[in-house]
This record gives C-alpha cells, structure tokens and sequence, in this order.
C-alpha cells in the first residue's frame, strides 16, 4: 500500500475530542461570565473579580484548545467555526456588559461589534472562493481586545483615575487596530474574489 493510501485510509478526526470540549466549555462560561459581572452592579467587589477570573481561564483555553488540536491533528469543521463565534460571544458579551454599565461608550461597542461579526459573515460568504486566512494584524487585534478587556474587568480601573485613563487610552488602540485589520480583510476578500472570478473565465 503506498503512503498516500496510508494517508486516505486513516480515520475521520472525531467531533467530540478534547480541543472541541474546551471550545464548547467556553461557549457555556458566557452566560455565567455576564452574570457575574452584571451581578456587581458598579461595586467593584467580588463578582467583578469572579467576572475577571471566568475571562482569564476562557481566554486560555483558546489558546489550549487551538495548540490541541494543532499538536494531536484534531482540527475539524466543528473546531472551526465554534471557536472564532466562541471568541466573538465573550469578547462581544465583555463589551456589551461595559457599555449597559456606562463604563464604555456604546458606539466602541458597536464599531467592534460590527467589524467583529461583519467580518466573520464575510468569511463565510466568501468560503466558496477560498479561505480568508488570518494574518498577523488580526492576531494583534485579538491579544489587544483580550488585554483591554481583562483592564476594564479589573476593579481598580474604576477607582484609580490614571489606570482608567490608561485603559480608554488602549480601548482607542484596540479600536483603531480593529477597524485597520477589518479593512485589510475586506481588501483580501475582494482580491480573492476577483482572482477566483478571472480563473472561471
């Protein structure tokens, strides 16, 4: 048997493995995450801590799930579209939450949110034409947006002027890297849908 058959011949990667368990757990720690911090309630006391910590240990199993299923070859078509609505649903719960807090202004909210969701839809838009592959600008904007979040979720941001104004500071860089990466996404979904087209011809 040739290596190539080998290859053919080996088994489907399973849905239900370890990288799509964790994916999934952080999906469920939504919920419990946005009612720990609505349940503070401008306090800054220990549901906001609780709040912070479900963020820290949702953002990495992002990272513990992705090194997974990259290492043990657990990639699936699951893993690939749960995990950026993952992402999307806390980050964009975090951002929602501030702004119904008057902890951030609505239309940050609403720019990120749109450029985050705009850009996942166009993703699957344009699926038929190819893979809009992530670069190192969108990777800049996740660390970024996990960052400020995790500074805002943090109590003494509320309470010591200089770090709250150092946190709005870095909301406008997060910001700006957001809206730049969405435009470069938009610009490659053209090129690949232009170069798709001309080949057909």
């Amino acid at each position: 048997m040739s290596e190539q058959a080998g290859r053919s011949a080996q088994p489907p990667v399973p849905t239900l493995n370890i990288a799509n368990v964790l994916t999934t757990i952080r999906i469920i720690m939504v919920p419990f995450f946005i009612w720990a911090l609505m349940a503070d309630n401008h306090e800054q006391g220990l549901w906001r801590w609780v709040a912070l910590a479900l963020f820290v240990v949702a953002m990495y199993t992002d990272k513990l799930d992705g090194d997974l299923a990259r290492s043990r070859g657990l990639i699936t078509n699951f893993g690939k579209i749960a995990d950026p609505i993952a992402d999307k649903l806390l980050t964009g719960s975090a951002l929602v939450c501030f702004s119904i807090l008057a902890e951030l202004p609505w239309w940050v909210t609403i720019v990120i949110l749109v450029r985050e969701w705009g850009i996942t839809l166009l993703r699957v838009v344009v699926i038929r034409y190819g893979v809009i592959a992530a670069n190192m600008g969108g990777k800049i904007k996740t660390v970024l947006q996990a960052i400020v979040i995790g500074v805002y979720l943090l109590p003494y941001t509320h309470t010591i002027d200089w770090l709250g104004t150092a946190a709005w500071y870095l909301m406008l860089l997060t910001l700006a890297v957001t809206v730049v990466t969405g435009i470069e996404y938009l610009i490659k979904a053209g090129q690949l849908v232009a170069a798709a087209k001309k080949r057909e011809q």
